[in-house]
Parts: structure tokens; sequence; C-alpha cells
């Protein structure tokens, strides 16, 4: 656990507390499936001991997406004060609940969720909107290196589609899964292509994507998540029990031609790793033009807030994205990676067809 630079005061935590109700279990009641739709619970149970300090805790919720993601209201209990809070930038809505003091600071939050098999997503972009979704962010710029290797990569392309399929192949055979990245990785993308070093996890490599994208001026979001099923498609690409404290994984999606395009050239590389298969084996070639224009929603979105600011928060929270629980206290902020230490854990179980 790293200690926090500026002191964690009571002032400072109530502050950003003050007014925030209590929410009572909001489930709603279960509703038959359309064709094609899988419907799963997710429960995360969290635990924060301080000793009687006070403490906040943000944890992200899933969201509703396109016409392949339907959340549900989440049932809180909690003996904290609750909160659904939206940092300012993304709108990413999380839970945020606050403890002034209790030496045992418990919440469990239970959100079901719907999803079916995701393609194309048509949409229309407002003037706005394309300028969130270009924009450089702190480990995700767009000048410098990264704007030279992606012009590298796609020059003579004329058309986005072009571009985007250039950048996928030359992300996918330039990168490596490395196993050794704690979590999911960090994101920066500046430090790969500036160290060479390509390896990494999905935060990593699907970043890469992004940064690159966006370097070209295609519109580009990162959807941070977690894996809730065994995959249908690949037997690395799923879980294989109802815990799912370890399962996270961020997505990328890309705007050409009037619609958002999903594609995930890291879940290409986990295969190559996990499965120790060469690239170039014919399994890896489906996953490879599958996971282009194709994500299989054994896996929810909880937001695409790279860089994202939490609401109330009295410093920067040390992670680049809010994928894992986030909390801070007198003490500093406990270690979202290890959650045996930090005491949390998510499960999650289909409840339809």
């Amino acid at each position: 656990m790293k200690p926090i630079q500026n002191p964690f005061t009571r002032r400072a935590l109530l502050a950003g507390a003050a007014g925030l109700p209590f929410l009572p279990n909001l489930a709603r009641a279960e509703a038959p499936l359309a064709p094609g739709w899988r419907r799963f619970e997710l429960r995360t149970e969290v635990t924060v001991e301080t000793g009687d300090e006070p403490a906040i805790l943000w944890l992200p919720l899933v969201q509703t997406a396109g016409g392949y993601q339907r959340a549900e209201e989440p049932a809180i209990e909690t003996n904290g004060r609750a909160e659904r809070v939206r940092d300012a930038r993304y709108g990413a809505e999380m839970l945020r609940v606050t403890w002034p003091s209790a030496r045992e600071q418990r919440v469990v939050v239970t959100q079901a969720v719907a999803t079916r098999p995701r393609g194309t997503e048509p949409a229309a972009l407002s003037a706005a909107e394309r300028a969130l979704w270009t924009a450089p962010t702190e480990s995700v710029p767009t000048d410098g290196i990264v704007a030279e290797t992606a012009q590298r990569i796609t020059a003579g392309l004329r058309t986005d589609e072009a571009k985007l399929r250039a950048l996928y192949d030359w992300v996918v055979d330039n990168t490596f899964r490395n196993g050794a990245t704690r979590g999911c990785g960090t994101g920066d993308i500046k430090a790969m292509l500036e160290t060479g070093w390509l390896g990494g996890k999905c935060a990593d490599i699907n970043a890469l994507m992004t940064g690159l994208a966006r370097a070209c001026g295609i519109p580009a979001r990162d959807v941070y998540g977690i894996r809730v099923a065994p995959s249908e498609n690949s037997r690395s690409l799923g879980t294989g029990s109802p815990d799912i404290t370890r399962a996270q994984h961020c997505r990328t999606e890309m705007h050409v031609g009037g619609q958002w395009v999903p594609v995930d050239p890291a879940d290409v590389r986990k295969v190559v790793l996990e499965e120790n298969l060469p690239v170039e084996s014919e399994h890896v070639r489906r996953q490879r033009e599958r996971l282009f224009g194709n994500w299989e929603m054994n896996w929810v979105g909880y937001n695409s807030a790279t860089n994202i600011a939490l609401p109330g928060a009295p410093r920067a929270m040390e992670s680049n994205f809010l994928m894992y629980p986030c909390a801070m206290t007198a003490k500093g902020e406990p270690d979202c990676l290890d959650p045996a230490a930090f005491r949390y854990a998510i499960r999650s179980r289909e409840i339809g067809t």
C-alpha cells in the first residue's frame, strides 16, 4: 500500500460526502429475454479495514451500452453512506461509499446485466463526442512518437476503414502478451513505443490501438470491464469459475463509417500466449478475424473513462482507469491488484437464458 502524499483528513473526506443518501435495494424483476440475449448477475463484496478511521470507496457499475448491453438497477447493502455518481468528463457511473468511521467498513453490490453478441453499432457522433474520443489523455497521447508510428503504419491509405485495419494488424503482429504484467497493465503507450517494449496486457495493448487510431483522427475509446462466463470461441477468453475477482478485461472500439467497430487485439495475443499457439495457426487466424468487428459478450463493460478523476476524491487515484475497486483511507490507497489484502471479491452467475 502506497502512502498518500497529502494528508487525508476527516474534514476533506466528509466534505466530498456531504448529503450522500443511503440507497435502498433496487433490483428489477426479471423479464423474459429475447432470443440471443443472456442475463448475468454480478455480486461484489468489499470490506475496508481502517481501525475506525474515515474511508471512501469507489466501485464501477455496469453500464447500458448500444444495442448489446442492458444494465439493471444495482442492489446495495452497506453500513456506510452510498451514492451513485458520475465523473465530470466521461459520465462514467460508479458507486461511492463513505464511512466517517467504523472498524469494519463493508458494502455488497449486486447488479444484473443482459448481453447479446456485439457487432458493429451504427451511431452518429456529435462534434463534442468526436472531440472527446479523439482527444489525447495523460496516458494516451496522440502526438510525438504515437503520431509518428500511426502515420508510418497508415502511409498511403486513404480511408479510415483501411487505416483501422492496418492499425489492428500492426498491433496484433508487433505486440505480445506478457504474463508477468500485473493486473491488466497501466496503458502507458508512450513508454511502450519509446522503449520498444510492446509487451503487456489488455490495458496496454488495446490502449495502444486506441492511441494510434486517435492519432489518425479516428474516434476511439477503451471500454473497461470484466469477464463473466466461459468463452464459446477460445478457452483462454473466458472465466473458469463463478469467482471473477481477477477477470477484469478492457476492450476498444473505433468509430468509422458512421458506426462503432469493436476490436480486441489484446485477446488475439492472449490466445497466442495462453493456448501456446503460433500467430499463423488456424485457430489464431480465426480469432484474429473474429475480434475485428465482434465481441463475444461473456464480458460486460463498465466505462470508457481513461485517466478518470474520481468524484469527491482528495487526490488522484493511482490507476489510469476505474476497472477495479478503489479505496482511499488515512493509511493510503489499498492495492486494487491484491484483492486478498484489499479484501474484495466478485462473483458472477447466469440467471437467464
